[in-house]
């Protein structure tokens, strides 16, 4: 049995639920009792790769070509064929650890936060593809009007640590049809891609219009994203805003033509970085890395 940590606002009117044990994933946002997130499998789905609620995506988010990348001295492993990886369509290594391997431990918890913490050594799937000594702490903190969560990585004292994660928001309107969404995404820098949908290297200027969602589908990265960007999901009586307040300066913008979902994708690191080194921060040991988005509701 999945344990589950609940967070309540103190207003009431704001309720979050996590499940340290599977990657700390958000599994509940709700909001006057009204679910905010797409959920999809479920946490059965989820424990084997399957993405949903609020995950965090470790030790890379989104695609990593397949093989071996000499990182920062260590090797990183991208392996679709493992049983603690999953892969797209294309049999590209997708999001990192299945998060069954990745199990947080709770530390400090109150009515309205919760911290909860992952040591490295503690996860062998982990540290046999990725190889730094490390630990990550997880703040998620409830307001009258948010979800905050704060990402702490940490190199511990015997070598250095690439950081490349990030979260994956599965947003949506509750009782809204898709075509009446609102969207608004201050992006212009796109990540251009391949067919595998990895980076070419290339920037272009496309911005994404904003107004109805209506029929338009997106899967795309875009770079140079300033702290307090606001991505926002609206109707008429709801609005969710997505805010990078520190340590994040890509994103993924993802609304596919059937789910009613978008996802505002928080992400420390381009993808496919562990890879090509590009826009990858690598701390030196001793070193932290501290990322903090927010979900707004309105």
């Amino acid at each position: 049995m999945t344990e589950l940590r609940k967070v309540v606002s103190p207003s009431r009117e704001l309720e979050a639920t996590f499940a340290p044990q599977l990657a700390m994933v958000g599994c509940s946002l709700k909001h006057r009792n009204r679910e905010l997130l797409v959920l999809r499998g479920g946490l059965d789905g989820y424990a084997g790769g399957s993405t949903m609620g609020i995950p965090l995506l470790y030790p890379w988010a989104n695609r990593l070509a397949p093989g071996v990348h000499r990182v920062a001295g260590r090797d990183v492993v991208a392996d679709a064929f493992s049983p603690v990886q999953k892969a797209d369509g294309n049999g590209t290594p997708i999001h990192g650890v299945i998060p069954a391997e990745l199990p947080f431990e709770v530390r400090e918890a109150s009515l309205s936060w919760l911290r909860a913490e992952l040591v490295s050594d503690h996860s062998p799937a982990l540290s046999a593809c990725f190889p730094f000594r490390h630990t990550v702490t997880v703040t998620a903190t409830l307001t009258d009007s948010a979800l905050r969560i704060e990402t702490t990585v940490r190199a511990q004292d015997d070598g250095p640590v690439p950081v490349s994660f990030g979260y994956h928001p599965y947003l949506h309107l509750p009782g809204v049809p898709r075509d009446d969404w609102e969207i608004d995404a201050p992006v212009a820098s796109h990540i251009a891609t391949d067919h595998l949908a990895l980076p070419t290297g290339e920037l272009e200027q496309a911005p994404i219009p904003s107004g109805p969602l209506a029929g338009r589908t997106y899967d795309d990265g875009y770079a140079d994203i300033p702290d307090g960007a606001e991505f926002v999901l609206a109707d008429g009586g709801i609005r969710l805003t997505v805010r990078w307040l520190e340590g994040y300066r890509f994103a993924q913008v993802w609304a596919p033509p059937d789910p009613e979902v978008v996802c505002y994708e928080p992400m420390t690191a381009p993808t496919n970085a562990l890879a090509t080194g590009d826009g990858l921060h690598i701390l030196e040991a001793g070193e932290e890395h501290r990322a903090a988005f927010e979900i707004e509701v309105g």
